[in-house]
Order: C-alpha cells, then structure tokens, then sequence
C-alpha cells in the first residue's frame, strides 16, 4: 500500500480553514520512534511490573507505541488508586524526556509559521501532556503561534474516561476556547482516535500518516483515503499559494 499525499482539493481545504487543531505526536513531531518507543515500551513494563499493574492490561495496551493507553488501563482497573497515579507522573517525565530527542515532523515548523502568519488560529489537542507539549513548543520557538490554546491529556486516574472520549473533550476545549466554527475548523491528526474526536466534534479531519501501517489504521477507522496524506508538503505550497 502506498500512502498518497494528493489531499483532495487541497487548496479548497486550506481557503476554508481559520482554526486549525493539531494532534502532537505525529503531525507536529515524531515523539516515540525507533529507539525512543522502544526503551519506553521496556521501561514501561518495568514500571507497571513493580507496581503489580502489569497483568490487567491488554496487548495493545503494552504496546511499543504510543505509550498512553497503558495509562487508562492502569487506571481502569485501579480507580483512585496511588499507584495509577504514580504511573501518569511517570509517563509524563517519559514524555519530557522523549522531547529532548524528538524529531520535528517535516514542514511541521513552516506550516505552523505560515498557518498563524495568514490569520488562522491554532490549537494543539492530543493525549501527551501538555507540559511535553509545551516543552517541545518553547524548544522550536512555535509557542507562541498557539498561544494558550494548548491542551493535553485530562485522564484522571482517579475517574477513568476511555481515551477516545478523554481525547474529544481536550478537542472541544480547544474549539470551544478558540471560538471556532466547526466549518471552518480542520483537525490534523495520526490516529484513529483523533479521527472519532474530529468526527464527535464535527468538524473536519486530515490523517498524518508516514508510514502504510499508520494509513491502514486510519483508512479501517474510516477516514477516506483522499484524507490521509504522508506529507504536509502539500498545505504548505497551498497556504503559500494563496492569492
């Protein structure tokens, strides 16, 4: 399978969006990858192994990506529990950790520029911490083009929310801070949960995909093929394009 970057009516897309989300890790960095995922998929086991959390969780729970679920099965199965929320800590300090490494999605840094210098409002919505996200921000000097609205994980150990729906409501506080209108409104996102929370908020949404994989998960999810690109290539051209 070969992922497309043919966004369909790309410049169309780009006239209509004044407030624009972004997911974290994927479409604005490359967080957890190769090695990085790989020690915090090992460190990870070790932590939940020592604090006898390791047995509940699923596969894909343990999985070497995208370290998050493990937190909502840890809590999901400990409500209130201390060690659920020594494991949230640990994840985040794994997330600040992972930024000193992470490697800035190509035409990430210029779309973001541009996007903000054209009049759009941005917003970052994603299930990392908003303190790893702002650590990386501040690092790039992007920070201030989102401004406050930069909004993170919310599970509460202590209250357990399936991710998908702990994802849609950073989302609609994000839309709801910016005072943005769902037409005019466009979530970037890399994985199947940003696409229900796009979809639940209903407004639009454009899969960041690199690899084949990651494009099979979205396109199962539902996400049309002509919305899920390997590139942002194509919004930067067409942002610069504009009359």
């Amino acid at each position: 399978m070969v992922v497309t970057s043919r966004i369909e009516n790309v410049r169309e897309l780009v006239a209509r969006t004044r407030y624009v989300v972004f997911g974290f890790d994927g479409p604005i960095c490359q967080l957890f990858s190769g090695p990085s995922a790989t020690a915090v998929a090992r460190a990870r086991q070790d932590r939940l192994t020592e604090q006898a959390l390791r047995a509940p969780l699923t596969g894909a729970q343990r999985g070497p990506t995208d370290p998050g679920p493990a937190l909502a099965g840890a809590a999901g199965r400990h409500p209130g529990a201390e060690a659920a929320a020594g494991f949230e800590e640990w994840l985040t300090r794994a997330e600040l950790e992972a930024v000193r490494t992470a490697m800035p999605t190509a035409y990430a840094d210029p779309l973001i520029h541009t996007w903000a210098a054209v009049g759009a409002r941005l917003a970052v919505a994603t299930g990392t911490s908003a303190r790893a996200v702002t650590a990386y921000l501040d690092g790039r000097g992007l920070t201030a083009r989102f401004g406050p609205y930069i909004y993170g994980r919310t599970t509460d150990p202590g209250t357990p929310v399936p991710r998908a729906a702990a994802l849609e409501r950073t989302l609609d506080l994000a839309l709801g801070a910016m005072g943005a209108e769902p037409d005019a409104s466009l979530m970037i996102g890399a994985t199947p949960a940003d696409h229900t929370a796009a979809h639940r908020s209903g407004i639009r949404f454009l899969g960041y995909a690199r690899r084949p994989a990651r494009a099979r998960a979205l396109e199962e999810a539902g996400v049309p093929a002509r919305c899920v690109t390997d590139s942002l290539e194509p919004l930067l051209r067409a942002l610069r394009e504009r009359p």
